[in-house]
């Protein structure tokens, strides 16, 4: 297939569909770790079309989603009493903090501004030396690879107002992590591909060797998802883990190597907070100390404390696979993306939003698998 819309034929959508059903011969639950997985099953209708053996379960692969309350508290800080340039994408801007969003804020006049690269903010840097600029860096290993250029870019610019507010999560802890909690009932995953792409697929066979679990790589499209799919049931029909690669086009074992060596010339590997789960060890990226002028936390001291969860939100349980959106009693009610409770409901990868914009099919799905 070389061409986009191949990967959207409904003729080639039907025959894996076919095969699936063939080849099931048991309930399994599978788990797609990225939102946009996510949103790709959802929007298609893939979910209503599934044999009702096969149980989707939605994963943490949001970055929006997972980032804690406590940097969308300093990000508003950073821009109201530091009076920065606070430069980010535009998913970030509706997320809740525990008092107001970054969208708030700009509302309030605090100079927010909605980016596409944070090369773009550096550039606001360079037009600006009497301002402060921040990007707030949020996402996967994904997204990682630019941000750290950005900051290897200011440095080579000898810009001093430039620096960055890291939120990197990681994603083979996260799996390990959901894999480890006592609810978990996974029996297979669907890896995100562009993830992979930039890390490869070798990190994921000591979790395949740990859990017994397949771990399939795939991309986005429906005829992505539905291979991916096949894949995993029949690795589950026939009792074997382990990691296979859809995603071929774009994805090879060792990833991107020179894109993994900006990611580690500027970050190293750290604790993390996931938003509605909890510190998970080694799952996120910081700022290296040789780096620390471009470090937003530590350049403005910012200290914000850890505020608590909406205790009405369930997306912890949601992106740990234990629930689904509709099992939230606030789901289209009290929480909606223009009011939201939690950081699912408004991001473009949220399985909330993905749920609530394509509400129609969920419920036929969710018929079915009753």
């Amino acid at each position: 297939m070389k061409f986009l819309t191949e990967y959207r034929d409904p003729e080639i959508a039907r025959q894996y569909l076919e095969e699936i059903k063939k080849v099931v011969t048991r309930p399994w639950t599978i788990m797609e770790v990225c939102g946009g997985q996510t949103h790709g099953l959802v929007k298609n209708g893939i979910l209503n079309m599934l044999p009702k053996e096969i149980n989707m379960v939605h994963g943490p692969g949001c970055p929006v989603c997972v980032t804690p309350l406590n940097l969308i508290d300093k990000a508003v800080y950073l821009a109201e009493e530091k009076g920065v340039i606070l430069c980010s994408y535009g998913d970030m801007l509706r997320v809740p903090g525990s008092v107001k969003s970054l969208l708030e804020s700009k509302a309030n006049g605090a100079d927010v501004r909605i980016l596409y690269s944070p090369l773009e903010a550096v550039k606001i840097a360079q037009q600006n030396p009497e301002k402060q600029v921040v990007f707030f860096a949020v996402g996967f290993e994904t997204t990682a690879p630019a941000n750290a250029l950005s900051v290897v870019h200011a440095q080579r610019l000898g810009l001093t107002n430039y620096s960055i507010l890291a939120s990197h999560v990681l994603v083979p802890p996260a799996i390990e992590a959901v894999m480890s909690d006592e609810e978990s009932h996974i029996q297979a995953f669907l890896a995100a591909g562009h993830v992979c792409a930039i890390m490869g697929t070798r990190e994921y066979y000591p979790l395949v060797e740990k859990f017994r679990v397949p771990m399939v790589v795939t991309g986005f499209e429906p005829i992505d998802l539905l291979q991916g799919i096949l894949m995993a049931v029949r690795q589950l029909e026939n009792g074997e883990a382990k990691v296979e690669n859809q995603y071929s086009r774009m994805v090879k074992e060792e990833g991107n190597p020179i894109a993994q060596e900006t990611i580690f010339e500027v970050f190293e590997v750290a604790d993390r907070m996931w938003r509605g789960i909890d510190v998970i060890p080694m799952s996120g990226y910081e700022v290296k100390e040789k780096y620390a002028a471009f470090d937003a936390r530590k350049k403005f001291n910012v200290n914000i404390p850890e505020a608590p969860e909406n205790a009405e939100c369930i997306a912890g349980a949601i992106m740990k696979g234990i629930k689904k959106p509709y099992d939230c009693p606030n789901f289209g009610t009290k929480c909606k993306p223009e009011n939201p409770l939690g950081a699912p409901m408004v991001s473009s990868e949220g399985a909330c939003a993905a749920y609530f914009h394509f509400s129609g099919i969920m419920h036929q799905a969710e018929e079915q698998v009753v």
